[in-house]
């Protein structure tokens, strides 16, 4: 008998949310009181709840990274982990952006495009950052300052250089190792906590954002749509429930089912980082991940797992160098897979992140700024949902192989909860 479990009733606040939305739109475009109150509503209970995701965000990561590593058997065992999870991870995006290079070069989207005049969006001027700054500014210079600007990448470094020391002195600071899974043990009941007003908080998002959208500003560029989405589609629907099958003793069709929950949610709220604790419960409750593996690995994916991202830059590069009459050469590919790994981490798992560093590499390239940048923000709220369930899924797919390969003790299983 189906249950009405949360994944349930987040489709239908998603669903709902949606149809209300899009019958408000009317009403909303002609300036009626009545229907830009309800939008108004629904935009500040949706904001709402994606900053109380977020208050949770950063103190989760840095406990459940600390907590992870003090469980683990040895600190050999850090290094095999830290390693597989982090070479997954690049190798995921690598081959991610090689995929949709790939298509990008068969297809050749935007070529005839006849795009609409925009106006009226524009990015400021930015370098694109190079490999030694994106190194050297993992290491804070103030701590403080990095919790302050949720600086993933930093926080993520120093809550590896603490729970390796907490992991090499032992017995000495049990006491203390102890006080950090607690901690994340109540991290992890607030989590659950603010889960269970997930369905509300995506009727309110997806409401806003069905009375918000007007279709005729993508009309013209709905094969780049289609390629994107169908590419992203067939990465967390195919690709991964595949590998996963092949490498673990979990199906593919059990894996696309218990990360059902994860993947709605990552579509509604858009932010890889807000998602956070919906893969880890997808992962130790329903994957049977243990919780050492999930805490190294989540917090690190949701900045360094980038494929989804990595699919929509390299595809949108694609699509205005040709609509513009600027196609990218093959001498041009190799500093393209560069800069494109470079802004897909840089993307850092927050909402609109893709498009912001698109806007970067628009710049880059030369092209008509103002209107190229107001294109790609015109269509990407839709395009967004898709790369950070991409993404998220990515980030379930490898923590899960990395969880198999290792063979972790597994001693607090939760029985599926589907």
């Amino acid at each position: 008998m189906p249950k009405n479990t949360l994944s349930t009733r987040i489709f239908i606040g998603l669903f709902f949310g949606l149809v209300l939305g899009m019958l408000l739109r009317g009403g909303y475009a002609d300036g009626a009181a009545w229907a830009q109150s309800l939008v108004t509503i629904a935009s500040t209970v949706g904001s709402m709840f994606v900053n109380l995701i977020m208050l949770l965000v950063v103190p989760l990561v840095f406990v459940s990274i600390i907590s992870g590593m003090t469980e683990l058997p040895d600190t050999k065992a850090f290094g095999r982990l830290g390693g597989k999870t982090f070479g997954l991870y690049i190798a995921n995006t690598l081959l991610a952006i090689a995929v949709a290079l790939v298509v990008a070069l068969g297809l050749q989207p935007g070529v005839g495009a006849q795009l609409p005049q925009l106006a009226g969006s524009a990015i400021s001027n930015t370098e694109l950052p190079n490999i030694a700054e994106l190194v050297a500014n993992i290491i804070p210079r103030n701590p403080f300052q990095a919790f302050a600007d949720g600086n993933m990448l930093q926080i993520i470094f120093m809550a590896l250089l603490l729970g390796f020391i907490l992991k090499q002195l032992g017995s000495q600071v049990e006491g203390v190792a102890a006080g950090f899974r607690k901690a994340n043990v109540i991290m992890m009941a607030l989590i659950a906590m603010v889960m269970r007003g997930a369905p509300i908080g995506v009727f309110a998002l997806m409401m806003k954002l069905g009375a918000t959208l007007d279709a005729s500003t993508f009309t013209s560029v709905l094969g780049y749509i289609a390629l994107i989405v169908g590419l992203l589609c067939l990465w967390m629907l195919v690709v991964y429930p595949l590998l996963i099958s092949a490498f673990t003793d979990v199906s593919a069709a059990e894996f696309r089912q218990k990360t059902r929950e994860q993947m709605l949610f990552a579509f509604s709220c858009a932010s890889s980082n807000a998602s956070i604790p919906v893969t880890m419960r997808t992962l130790t409750e329903k994957l049977g991940v243990s919780k050492a593996t999930a805490g190294f690995g989540v917090p690190l994916g949701a900045t360094m797992n980038m494929g989804g991202v990595s699919i929509y830059i390299t595809i949108a590069a694609f699509f205005l160098a040709n609509a513009f009459g600027a196609p990218i050469t093959m001498e041009q590919l190799p500093a393209l897979i560069a800069f494109v790994f470079l802004l897909s981490v840089g993307a850092g798992g927050v909402p609109g992140g893709g498009a912001v560093m698109i806007g970067v590499l628009i710049h880059q390239m030369g092209l008509p700024v103002e209107t190229a940048f107001a294109l790609i923000i015109a269509v990407d709220r839709i395009i967004d949902m898709f790369v950070t369930a991409a993404n998220v899924v990515g980030d379930a797919a490898v923590v899960t192989l990395v969880d198999r390969s290792e063979k972790l003790p597994q001693t607090e299983l939760a029985s599926d909860s589907q």
